[in-house]
């Protein structure tokens, strides 16, 4: 039966015409909503405490999206949602690009502009939010469905190149466009509102090329077509109730929703709180850069190191396996978050000091992250693995999502230093949680 659904699944078009804009698609929405939004809002003006709350919110529907792939199974095809959500993708950023708020410079320059102003930009987020979630289930079922397991094992890694290269773009390119046109204009509404057209551009491009270029496979059916697929969904919810029932009754349970709870702690702190950290002026303690430097150094150079540091991390990983690699990964997610307590304390203007001080952190944090993927993967092990899995990424966006509501209001109260030293304190959670699940780990596990 698996060998038919594997011959069912081949097709005869090319995947190099399509999964790499596919992923390459996957990414751009993600980066806008969750990286570069936190940046225009606070060059914007809108206060951190604000900005970080409602910027955080947006984190919702990769936390929740479990609840809902079933039905992306059940209802049309995977290739049906992934086009539908690339054009409700597209139309957001369409209206994004209209209805762009216009805060005066005197209002952005006081660091008081009223969230209030961004209701219609945020709501259209959310919407990007929840289609973008919706996309990644069906993305990736698609991709399953579409491979045979060979070539889904070849393009493995062309998938997660593409969507490096797309958080390259979104953190790098568009902030770097948004940088030159202030510089050039003046203009920091303008700045934003060209690059969301460039984005909007570009999205529908990919879209209407998606609309031909992916192929349709004969095992990409819906589940209620016709009395035999109702049978199937009804059966799919079953094993969606069953998956959920059986990963709340897994030994551990309590200790590894505290890992994937708070593993991540510094950094979902610190993330929140960087890149207005680099652009807020240094009357304020912050280090006073450019649209385009940031661009440059956080959304290039910095998205490099952290891509590098996963290949390394994995490479590592795969060698010593889980149990030894934990420790390393633990410190390397902790110790590199003292840069910033460097740049923020001594406040370099030196373009080369603080691109070499966010290289180091990010490094330190792709390669201390490849822990925390493998143990959602070892945890997961069982009967419902994939459901188990795509559970413990809901925690995993729910880690990112409660500090980041709350770290802009920490960081007006505070100052940018003394938060920084704050996320310091709270790599000791980060140790404390690596320190019970190190016991509990089988010692084989990772390099069978």
């Amino acid at each position: 039966m698996k060998d038919k659904q594997v011959a069912q699944a081949t097709t005869t078009r090319n995947p190099w015409l399509w999964i790499p804009t596919l992923y390459f698609a996957e990414g751009i929405p993600y980066f806008i909503v969750n990286n570069i939004s936190v940046l225009m809002l606070a060059k914007m003006g809108v206060p951190n405490g604000q900005m970080a709350l409602f910027t955080s919110l947006l984190y919702l529907p990769w936390t929740i999206k479990p609840f809902w792939s079933p039905f992306v199974d059940i209802i049309k095809t995977k290739r049906w949602w992934v086009i539908s959500m690339q054009i409700l993708m597209s139309v957001a950023f369409v209206l994004l690009t209209l209805a762009m708020p216009k805060p005066t410079p005197d209002v952005i320059a006081t660091g008081q502009t009223p969230i209030s102003m961004f209701y219609i930009t945020l709501m259209l987020f959310v919407i990007t939010a929840f289609a973008s979630a919706t996309h990644d289930i069906a993305a990736d079922g698609f991709y399953m469905l579409a491979l045979t397991q060979k070539m889904q094992a070849a393009f493995v890694g062309i998938r997660s190149t593409f969507y490096r290269l797309s958080s390259i773009f979104g953190q790098g390119v568009l902030v770097y466009i948004a940088g030159a046109i202030e510089t050039k204009y003046n203009n920091i509404p303008l700045s934003w509102q060209v690059t969301m057209g460039v984005s909007a551009v570009i999205f529908c491009l990919v879209t209407l090329y998606h609309t031909f270029a992916i192929p349709k496979p004969a095992a990409d059916k819906s589940h209620i077509a016709g009395t035999q697929g109702a049978a199937s969904a009804g059966q799919i919810m079953r094993e969606f109730g069953q998956s959920f029932a059986t990963f709340f009754k897994k030994p551990g349970l309590l200790l590894a929703i505290l890992f994937m709870l708070l593993f991540r702690l510094p950094e979902a702190f610190l993330i929140k709180m960087c890149t207005p950290f680099l652009v807020a002026g240094r009357e304020v303690g912050g280090l006073g850069l450019s649209t385009e430097n940031v661009g440059l150094v956080y959304g290039t150079i910095g998205v490099f190191f952290l891509t590098i540091g996963g290949i390394l991390g994995g490479i590592y990983a795969s060698r010593v396996g889980l149990k030894k690699s934990l420790w390393v990964m633990a410190a390397c997610m902790t110790l590199p978050c003292l840069t910033f307590c460097y740049l923020a304390e001594l406040l370099p203007t030196n373009l080369v000091s603080i691109s070499i001080a966010i290289a180091i952190e990010q490094f330190g944090y792709g390669f201390g992250f490849t822990a925390y993927m493998l143990y959602m993967i070892y945890f997961s092990e069982g009967e419902f693995k994939t459901s188990h899995y795509a559970i413990c990424t809901a925690f995993m966006a729910l880690s990112m999502m409660i500090p980041g509501m709350f770290a802009g209001y920490i960081q007006e109260a505070l100052g940018y230093a003394n938060f920084f030293w704050m996320v310091i304190a709270c790599c000791a959670a980060t140790l404390l949680v690596t320190y019970f699940v190190d016991r509990k780990i089988d010692p084989d596990y990772g390099h069978k």
